[in-house]
């Protein structure tokens, strides 16, 4: 798992140095206070990133920080990080979170680091030194929502009956059955059963497979051998096969791992296969790929468990490792992770964004925005682009992923709405597009839109129908813009202007202004919102008829009302709102 030590004072400091150099991991200082290899200003959301991202915190500090840091997303502990706190002279340490999940048995490298004493409360590992629901690498329970029932039936003083675990020492007894097998077996409350991962699935599929025959065909195979899918490893398969969705889908509804390796890797295998094939190599330069593949991640020691079986379109082996398999060989399936990380604020980024970026093996965008993401983009290898390099970062972020990289591809605001998530697909779809590419996985990450973002702050401008039109012209010829201008003042939309000058372009705005004009009165409230979420924040309102173009740059987004946005003045300032009609409902008007 990543790990990030955080040391808030420096008493602590010492303390976090030496627990850094324990697990190898980066150590986070508090700005101004502590000498660190990333800073933060704020320790609360500096932790409740990290933690959003799946990234375990151990923290040389109070409790009471990393717990109010973290509460407000806790909701399912068995996908939760582990939380640590350590005190400054490192004679506690405490597990918060995730004792299920490896904070145990960090608490207790720690300890051992530091000298002090692991403050382990996770009843199972103190009273029976081990936690059922966390079994080692290579190995899974296939029934834990029975873990809890079973756990206490053993705290209550009942034994087990362990029978092919060799991992587990507990007192003998009934109380309590365990099993480790690769058959398909049936847990109960008081029956756990644990698979060792040490099957191979290989496959192959024509182009075009029917993903129901490929399935049909693994679970004739799985039948044949009686093995349970808990007992895989892996699906393996050759690099040309990574963009053929009926094997994505395979490997996404059997939740395993997919691992790529090209015909040289295959090929090598060939004198450990049964059934080579002379038309196979004829085409891929491999004389299989089902038992090749299946032969290449499960390693030198394995064996065919169960010979390539094929149907009209698609190929199943079935490789079998003497030990549990812990690491995958082969290359990852590339993913291009398309993020929108919001106007920058961190409070504003999602917890999904604040995860991909944290996945990411390398982060591409324009340099500005990579920034905005702080100490969450530390240590992080990292591509910059200037403005200007849209498809050039595009590119390279689908050649990285095409590498079996997983890349997220930054982007502020949200990446569909004048980003780049458009533009990565665009790509994709023309004729031109490197067959590779096809192999990558796409996915988009929402975030808050300027638009939103400029919303939020105002109050509700967006209560009724509303559009967005960019002002510039780069991408779109100038007589579409004023199209689009002149439907919306037809349409008496609230409307949402993107990039509305440039150093070079002033005269549009200008336009925009004077179109809308003619399907609204000239005291249309309209926000002018510059750097949202940003210390250099400004919010402006002005009347339509009155805005002036050298107040507006290109960090502010417009939000023009319509004939129905009104301004309501709170004690905290004026606030806009958009009518939804909801008078009219009131008074029973026709909703037809």
């Amino acid at each position: 798992m990543d790990v990030v030590v955080m040391a808030i004072n420096a008493s602590g400091l010492p303390t976090a140095r030496k627990v850094a150099d324990a697990l190898g991991a980066p150590l986070h200082g508090r700005e101004g206070r502590v000498d660190a290899d990333v800073t933060f200003p704020d320790a609360l959301a500096h932790a409740r990133d990290l933690f959003a991202a799946g990234t375990a915190i151990v923290g040389v500090c109070a409790s009471g920080i990393l717990i109010r840091g973290v509460a407000p997303l806790l909701s399912d502990k068995r996908a939760e990080p582990p939380v640590l706190s350590v005190s400054d002279d490192g004679a506690v340490v405490v597990p918060l979170l995730g004792g299920h999940r490896g904070a145990n048995r960090l608490a207790r490298r720690i300890a051992e680091a530091t000298g002090g004493t692991a403050a382990v409360t996770t009843a199972g590992d103190v009273a029976l030194g081990v936690a059922l629901d966390e079994p080692p690498a290579g190995w899974t329970l296939t029934n834990p929502q029975h873990a809890k029932p079973a756990m206490a039936a053993l705290l209550s003083g009942g034994g087990a009956a362990v029978d092919g675990v060799p991992w587990l020492d507990l007192p003998p007894g009934d109380a309590v059955r365990i099993t480790g097998t690769t058959r398909p077996t049936e847990g109960a409350d008081d029956h756990l059963v644990f698979h060792p991962r040490r099957f191979v699935l290989g496959v192959g599929a024509s182009r075009g497979c029917p993903e129901a025959e490929l399935a049909g065909l693994v679970d004739e195979a799985l039948a044949d051998l009686d093995l349970a899918p808990g007992a895989l490893a892996a699906i393996a398969t050759a690099d040309l096969k990574a963009d053929e969705p009926a094997i994505v889908a395979l490997a996404k509804r059997m939740d395993l791992p997919l691992r790529l390796f090209d015909a040289a890797a295959l090929e090598a295998e060939t004198p450990r296969t049964a059934t080579p094939s002379d038309v196979v190599f004829a085409e891929l330069g491999t004389h299989g790929v089902a038992e090749n593949a299946a032969l290449a991640l499960a390693g030198p020691d394995a064996t065919l468990a169960r010979p390539k079986h094929k149907s009209a379109m698609a190929t199943v082996a079935v490789a079998e490792a003497p030990e549990p398999i812990v690491h995958l060989n082969g290359r990852r399936r590339g993913r291009v992770s398309l993020v929108g990380i919001g106007p920058g604020q961190a409070a504003w980024r999602t917890p999904e964004a604040s995860r991909l970026i944290a996945d990411a093996d390398e982060l591409v965008g324009y340099s500005l925005y990579i920034d905005l993401l702080g100490p969450l983009a530390a240590g992080k290898p990292r591509a910059d682009f200037p403005l200007g390099g849209e498809e050039a970062r595009c590119r390279h972020a689908l050649d990285r992923a095409a590498e079996g990289r997983d890349v997220a591809l930054i982007c502020s605001g949200d990446a569909g709405i004048y980003a780049m998530g458009a533009l990565v697909l665009e790509l994709m779809d023309r004729e031109d597009a490197p067959r590779a590419w096809g192999g990558v996985s796409v996915v988009h990450a929402p975030g808050i839109s300027a638009l939103q973002a400029a919303a939020a702050r105002s109050g509700a401008p967006l209560g009724h129908d509303f559009c967005a039109i960019s002002l510039s012209d780069l991408l779109t010829p100038r007589d579409d813009i004023l199209r689009r201008l002149r439907a919306a003042a037809d349409g008496d939309f609230v409307v949402a202007l993107y990039n509305p000058v440039s150093k070079k372009r002033r005269d549009l705005m200008a336009q925009a202004r004077d179109i809308l004009l003619t399907g609204r009165p000239g005291d249309t409230p309209v926000l002018l919102a510059s750097s949202l979420g940003r210390p250099e924040e400004r919010l402006r309102i002005r009347k339509l008829a009155e805005v002036e173009v050298d107040e507006i740059d290109m960090l502010t987004v417009v939000l023009i009302g319509s004939s129905n946005t009104r301004i309501l003045d709170t004690a905290e300032g004026p606030r806009l709102y958009t009518p939804r009609g909801y008078a009219r409902k009131m008074a029973g008007g026709d909703l037809a």
